[in-house]
């Protein structure tokens, strides 16, 4: 059986989530740890942490395969994303990605001015299949990468667990494929885990493809038509900012689970970047 591949798992949460606040007093740093499952078996663990003031962000993220996984492929990822908070959505600087198995190693890094692509480098390149839908200029604007698209501006008349908290189309681009993120609200649960108890918000969430795709492969066709896929939202405790509790989406192979353990606001976290 083939698994999830750390890049797959760090796009499948873009596919899927938001953390930003616009109007804050002061920075707020969070921290939070996750477990991912693949049809309840555990698969590896990933990290999600940054500083967010009223200007300015940053996030950092990894992801690793271990126990069993490990041994089928031995991958790992890390990504770190800068910019700066427009309205309801970041507005990326710069992003970049490192994703690592024993076959290779490929890092992606995109300049951005306001969310506009500005430069891409690929290395090693992806390979160009002809039946690709080739990504236009038109559609570098006005995107986020993903790990930005793990920041959710919650705006200044709303309430964290508010339907309009969820209800928003999120513009991603990974430096190769361009889709939409669309998000709407489902319910509110409540929620235990260690450094929070308390309410998360939960949203539905649909893959919509644009380009960059190969439309006649059956992973692009199965995620644009799949509607079992949600995301749980909590709020940080100062700022007006909604960070990924849990993440639930189904797959060719199963149902992907990535699910907070630990999580830490307020107070400065050690950088969970992984070693290049």
């Amino acid at each position: 059986m083939s698994m999830v591949s750390v890049r797959q798992l760090m796009h499948l949460a873009p596919a899927l989530m938001g953390l930003l606040g616009a109007s804050m007093a002061h920075a707020e740093p969070f921290q939070v740890k996750y477990s991912v499952h693949l049809i309840g078996l555990p698969l590896g663990s990933a990290g999600l942490n940054g500083s967010i003031d009223p200007e300015n962000y940053k996030i950092e993220a990894n992801a690793r395969l271990t126990g069993i996984a490990s041994v089928v492929s031995n991958s790992k990822g890390a990504a770190v994303s800068t910019g700066s908070l427009e309205g309801r959505k970041p507005a990326p600087a710069t992003y970049a990605t490192t994703s690592s198995s024993s076959v290779m190693t490929r890092t992606i890094r995109m300049a951005l001015n306001a969310g506009t692509v500005r430069a891409v480098d690929i290395s090693p390149p992806i390979e160009e299949p002809p039946d690709r839908i080739p990504v236009t200029d038109t559609q570098r604007k006005g995107i986020v990468d993903p790990l930005s698209a793990l920041i959710m501006p919650i705006g200044e008349t709303e309430t964290p667990m508010s339907p309009s908290s969820c209800n928003r189309t999120i513009p991603v681009y990974d430096g190769f494929t361009r889709f939409d993120v669309v998000l709407n609200y489902s319910g509110t649960k409540q929620v235990k885990a260690v450094g929070y108890t308390g309410p998360v918000i939960v949203c539905a969430a649909r893959y919509v493809p644009i380009s960059g795709h190969r439309p006649n492969r059956r992973v692009t066709e199965f995620m644009a038509e799949n509607k079992d896929m949600e995301v749980w939202l909590a709020p940080l405790s100062t700022a007006r900012v909604l960070v990924p509790y849990k993440i639930s989406v189904a797959t060719l192979v199963g149902t992907t689970v990535i699910e907070a353990k630990e999580m830490s606001f307020g107070t400065q976290p050690k950088s969970t970047t992984a070693k290049r």
